[in-house]
């Protein structure tokens, strides 16, 4: 791995890095490199592609419109309220 790609990593990063950690971390990035290019031996012949590992159907469900609270009901726990609505803290 050229070592400019090595500066640019710890310039994006904000790292200062010394020549052994350079050195080091050169050295995990070759290992990781080669561990995708692992992937690119991969036999995915006439395997479909799969976005997801477990199939998954969808969790919401179909609004259904109910009885909700009246505006005093809803406001009777509440001793923060000011002409019928919510009081909250002023906002600057």
């Amino acid at each position: 791995m050229p070592e400019n790609i090595i500066d640019k990593v710890a310039k994006v990063a904000r790292l200062s890095l010394t020549d052994a950690e350079k050195a080091k971390f050169e050295r995990d990035m070759n290992d990781i490199l080669k561990a995708f290019g692992s992937l690119d031996r991969a036999k995915t012949d006439g395997v479909e592609p799969a976005f997801q590992p477990i199939e998954t159907k969808n969790a919401l469900r179909d609004d259904v419109v109910e009885e909700c609270l009246s505006q005093e009901d809803a406001l009777s726990n509440t001793v923060h309220k000011e002409n019928g609505f919510f009081k909250g803290p002023r906002v600057i």
